[in-house]
């Protein structure tokens, strides 16, 4: 084959028509670069979908777990709308209702035992059975018998001392003599 030209062909040829053999320059850019644009842009929607999770992590766990599952439901089924509940539960900070409950709980404990509620919980005095109160488990406190007076006092050389105070706590009936 001869390497002249054909008359009818223009003279001047743009730079991504290439000669027969060699490399095609244009393709090979735009593959790269439609794989750098497909992995930007999936990063930035992996980046727009944390942002709920990243705006409430210094919340409390069960918002911030909360709006985890709402982002992850969103970003798995493409319904938006979890999206912005999450997004909307994230700027919302939700009040702390556990522990006004909790210090009540421990001044019950307190009124109730003379004990607080945290030092039932550090020493227990037996083995206590475990209830499930709405799906969680609470320890039952099995009451202690009372514990034994001093056998000190009560040896045999106080003995007259107790008949005497057995005889003074008789007292008198309503007739004026001794029982």
């Amino acid at each position: 084959m001869s390497e002249a030209m054909h008359p009818a062909a223009p003279h001047y040829l743009p730079f991504f028509i290439t000669a027969p053999g060699e490399t095609d320059v244009l393709l090979t850019g735009s593959v790269i670069f439609l794989i750098l644009a497909v992995m930007g842009i999936g990063s930035l929607y992996f980046w727009l979908h944390s942002l709920p999770e990243r705006i409430s992590h210094g919340a409390s766990q069960h918002q911030f777990q909360l709006v985890a599952v709402l982002s992850l439901l969103a970003l798995f089924t493409h319904i938006n709308a979890f999206w912005v509940a999450a997004l909307l539960l994230a700027l919302i900070p939700v009040p702390d209702f556990w522990t006004p409950l909790a210090s009540m709980a421990d001044s019950l404990a307190r009124m109730a035992t003379g004990r607080s509620r945290s030092a039932v919980a550090e020493a227990p005095s037996e083995q206590a059975p475990e209830v499930l109160v709405n799906y969680a488990p609470v320890i039952v406190e099995v009451a202690r018998p009372p514990e034994p007076k001093e056998t000190a006092r009560n040896g045999p050389l106080d003995e007259p001392a107790k008949a005497s105070s057995d005889h003074q706590l008789q007292g008198v009936s309503a007739g004026g003599t001794e029982r």
